[in-house]
C-alpha cells in the first residue's frame, strides 16, 4: 500500500502490513503512536525519529524498529522514500523491546519493495503468506547500530539534553553543563553515566555525529557541518565520523546507492 496512513489497516487480520511513502524535505509526522510495532526503513534521504527514551537518525538504507504503543515524532533530512512494517504484538515477540536502529540486508530490501504492492489481506497459505513470514525472520536477524543519542531520565537533565541535542557543539563545556543543572561536575558526571549508560563527553560527540548525518542527508557540505559542530577542520570530523560509526560520511551516507536508486524506480 503506497502513498497511505496505516490507521485505517491497524485492526487487519494479518501478522504484518506493509505501506510506502514519499515525503518532501524537512517533512515533519508530529507526535503519534500506532497499536503495532513499526520497522521504518528509509529507503532514500534521512530519517530521525524522537521519543521520550532519545533520538534516533536512520539514514539511507537502515531501518528503526519502534515497539508498539511508543510515542514519537519522524522529522525528514531531504527527500524521503519509506517502506513501514507494522508488526502485531503477537507476531513481535523475537522483536526488541525498546527502539533500535538496524542494518538492512539485500534480502530484506526486497521483501520490503516487494511487499509494499501486496493486497492488506494477502492470501496466508501462499507465496504472499510467505514472503511476509520471511520478512519477519530477516529483521529478527539484522544487526543492531548504535545511531541513537538517550535520553537521561532525570527532568533536569533530560531538558538540558533536549536544548543540547537542538543545537549540539563539540565545546560544550562540562563545567557548565552541571552549574545549569544546580550540582557538582562530579555528582553530573556518575548521574548522567547512570542514566544514559554513556559518559557526558562521549554522549556530546554522538549527538554531534548524528546531528551531522542529518544535515548531511539534508544536502550541507562535510566542511560547513564540521565548523559548526567545532571540528577544527573537515578532516578532524571525517576521522571522528569514521572512529565511531565505521565509514567517512560520504561512504556512510552513499553507501548501496544503486538500491536507493532502484527503490525510487519502483
Amino acid at each position: 500500500m503506497r502513498n497511505t496512513r496505516v490507521t485505517h489497516y491497524e485492526d487487519t487480520p494479518r501478522d504484518v502490513v506493509i505501506t510506502g511513502n514519499d515525503y518532501p524535505p524537512h517533512y515533519v509526522l508530529p507526535r503519534h503512536a500506532h497499536k503495532r510495532g513499526q520497522l521504518l526503513y528509509a529507503a532514500t534521504g534521512v530519517v530521525t525519529v524522537i521519543t521520550d527514551e532519545g533520538s534516533w537518525v536512520v539514514p539511507p538504507r537502515r531501518a528503526l524498529w519502534i515497539p508498539g504503543g511508543i510515542a514519537h515524532e519522524v522529522r525528514m533530512s531531504g527527500a524521503v522514500s519509506t517502506r513501514s512494517a507494522y508488526v502485531r504484538a503477537e507476531a513481535s515477540a523475537s522483536l526488541p523491546i525498546h527502539c533500535r536502529v538496524i542494518g538492512v540486508s539485500l534480502l530484506l530490501h526486497a521483501l520490503l519493495l516487494e511487499a509494499v504492492d501486496l493486497p492488506a489481506e494477502y492470501a496466508l497459505d501462499g507465496r504472499d503468506g510467505r514472503v511476509m513470514a520471511l520478512l519477519l525472520d530477516e529483521i529478527a536477524a539484522m544487526p543492531a547500530l548504535a545511531l541513537n543519542t538517550p535520553l537521561p531520565r532525570d527532568p533536569r537533565l533530560a531538558r538540558l539534553c533536549r536544548a543540547l541535542m537542538a543545537a549540539p557543539a563539540l565545546e560544550i563545556d562540562i563545567d557548565a553543563m552541571a552549574h545549569k543543572v544546580g550540582i557538582s561536575r562530579r555528582s553530573f558526571t556518575r548521574l548522567f553515566r547512570q542514566q544514559t549508560g554513556m559518559s557526558f563527553s562521549a554522549w556530546r560527540q554522538q549527538a554531534c555525529l548524528l546531528a551531522a548525518l542529518t544535515r548531511l542527508g539534508g544536502g550541507e557540505s562535510i566542511t560547513q557541518v564540521a565548523v559548526d559542530l567545532g571540528y577544527s577542520s573537515a578532516s578532524a570530523f571525517t576521522a571522528a565520523f569514521r572512529r565511531v560509526l565505521g565509514a567517512a560520511p560520504s561512504r556512510y551516507l552513499a553507501s548501496d546507492e544503486h538500491i536507493a536508486r532502484a527503490t525510487t524506480e519502483a
